[in-house]
């Protein structure tokens, strides 16, 4: 895989599915808002692509999930167990495909959702 389609991939598409289903988890206003920190954290690491340090990848992640923690905030706690394993994929994802290894939660130490 790469950034190309794990954009097409986000989570959100999903999210969205469900929410046209009922799901009153999800508006289009905090869809859209990880859509927007979802796309930041892809084009940081597409930025940062040649060479990327372990280092560099794991500052994108951090800046990731205080985004997420601070959307979760903001929109009254939307991300649960599901949405979470769904964003933890993602960004695992992309932080793979810039070259990171790692077989550890690497956002477990930021991360409040």
């Amino acid at each position: 895989m790469n950034f190309e389609e794990l954009t097409k991939n986000k989570p959100t598409v999903e999210w969205k599915q469900r929410m046209d289903e009922d799901d009153d988890i999800f508006t289009e206003e905090n869809i859209n808002a990880t859509n927007e920190v979802l796309d930041t954290y892809i084009n940081n690491l597409k930025e940062l692509e040649n060479n990327l340090t372990e280092e560099e990848i794991l500052e994108c992640v951090k800046k990731v999930v205080i985004s997420l923690n601070e959307l979760n905030d903001n929109y009254d706690y939307f991300i649960e167990t599901m949405e979470r394993e769904e964003l933890y994929e993602f960004i695992i994802e992309a932080a793979s495909i810039a070259g990171l290894e790692s077989e550890d939660d690497i956002t477990e130490e930021w991360r409040e959702w």
